[in-house]
């Protein structure tokens, strides 16, 4: 029997590690069909994602190791982001190779987070082919790209209230973009220190062998177009990257007290708000928007680590706050007729797949650009940040109100929208769909070439 194994190196964040992990299941599930060899995915985590993560014991051709953490506590890094970039990619790639050091079984493949730039110069190192895994959408992965590429002939750093019109035109397979759309470490004071620790994109790039990308081909097909022919390397779709199929009907029995009161509401009739894991708003914005979400009178379920119990108090009858909740689970529920989302890219992609229109709150990195999508490319959301300028309750009730409004000719027209880019996304991962049709060709073409 021959033995090989995949080593996949997630960046150490929740929203990174959990579609990675879902990426390995499926690629998994598809490689160990020769008698005569087995090949087994080695996940490589910090001690305390692993502990946090508690993966299953008996899955099938997958295991867990460990590296120490880069940090004391890496639940806490979004009190200083900048120390932990740095030492994500100061600090893992020594540990890292000194696992590879140990292994018995012959590496034939790393897949990467392509937030971290290390694994490159190690792969290359010890003659590993390497594939990136881009975990954000088609379009930051070409903005990051060929803004890099660019950037030393074309100073983009300025203050944005000078230069933010100024168009971007030099992006393979994107329209219409400004200098103020990009994410803010290429145009703003203090993102410019995180610049200075993100990876740089075409860099990687030129030294990874494959490029996987953690997005559905008709989403953003002029993008990954442009990408297939501008790259010199095969790039593929690896669809949502998410346990849907995992998801269960709703049910009254010894389910969580959120589902049984999702349960008991009207379809459509719930506004679901999270706004990710650490960038957070400030208390004085939480409190107006506690306050204009009850005067609004619609339903609501809010996610809010650590303040709800500040929050309870405030929200009323229609509203139910808790710490934590199974995310695309809620989104499919019946009940949920909106998501006021950060817009991050796994909230965006399973608020797709569920067939659910967006009040977008974007924060920062590629959540604006998410953000311009969801509003000008897809047209299935508003953005809250720019319908309320002064962040006060009643604007916030009103343009809530609106957004939920089912009788509305704009949110009819939204919903007919998004239930036709939710039939897409679904019929991406199913037997000939375009994602599966992908992994299928970066299994059989270019994996098994790696491990016969």
């Amino acid at each position: 029997m021959n033995t090989n194994q995949v080593v996949v190196v997630p960046y150490p964040g929740r929203g990174h590690i959990n579609p990675m992990l879902n990426l390995c299941n499926l690629l998994s599930s598809r490689i160990n069909h020769k008698p005569d060899h087995t090949t087994f995915f080695t996940i490589v985590l910090t001690e305390e994602w692993l502990g946090l993560i508690n993966p299953e014991p008996d899955q099938v051709n997958i295991r867990f190791v460990s590296i120490p953490n880069v940090l004391p506590s890496e639940r806490n890094r979004g009190s200083d982001m900048l120390a932990f970039l740095t030492a994500v990619n100061t600090k893992m790639g020594d540990p890292f190779e000194e696992m590879l050091d140990k292994t018995e079984v012959p590496v034939k493949l790393i897949i990467f987070d392509a937030t971290m730039n290390w694994p490159c110069g190690v792969a290359k190192k010890r003659n590993i082919p390497i594939a990136m895994y881009w975990p954000m959408s088609a379009l930051m992965f070409s903005v990051a790209h060929y803004v890099d590429l660019i950037e030393s002939h074309n100073q983009l750093y300025a203050d944005v209230s000078e230069r933010g019109k100024e168009p971007i035109d030099y992006i393979p397979g994107i329209s219409s973009l400004t200098i103020a759309d990009l994410p803010t470490f290429y145009h703003d004071k203090i993102g410019q220190k995180f610049k200075g620790v993100l990876p740089n994109i075409f860099d990687s790039t030129k030294k990874a062998d494959y490029v996987l990308l953690s997005t559905m081909y008709e989403l953003e097909s002029k993008t990954i177009d442009a990408l297939r022919v501008g790259l010199q390397i095969p790039v593929y779709t690896s669809g949502p990257n998410m346990p849907h199929s995992q998801i269960k009907p709703d049910s009254t029995s010894h389910e969580p007290i959120y589902i049984n009161w999702l349960n008991s509401k009207p379809p459509r009739t719930v506004l679901y708000i999270s706004m990710g894991s650490f960038l957070s708003v400030s208390r004085v914005e939480m409190d107006e928007i506690a306050a204009g979400l009850t005067e609004s009178g619609i339903n609501f379920l809010w996610v809010a680590r650590g303040e709800t119990s500040h929050l309870k108090d405030k929200c009323g009858e229609n509203g139910m706050v808790v710490e934590w909740c199974d995310q695309l689970r809620v989104l499919s529920h019946s009940s949920i007729g909106g998501f006021w989302t950060h817009c991050g890219w796994n909230s965006v992609k399973e608020s797709l797949f569920s067939g659910v229109p967006m009040l977008t709150f974007p924060i920062l990195l590629d959540q604006p650009l998410n953000s311009k999508a969801i509003i000008e490319d897809w047209k299935i959301g508003k953005n809250m940040r720019k319908e309320v300028r002064v962040f006060k309750r009643d604007q916030i009730a009103q343009v809530v109100r609106m957004f939920m409004d089912s009788k509305s000719v704009e949110r009819i027209e939204m919903m007919e929208r998004v239930n036709k880019l939710q039939k897409v996304c679904q019929e991406s991962v199913v037997e000939d769909g375009s994602a599966y049709r992908d992994l299928d060709a970066f299994v059989k073409e270019i994996v098994m070439d790696q491990i016969k």
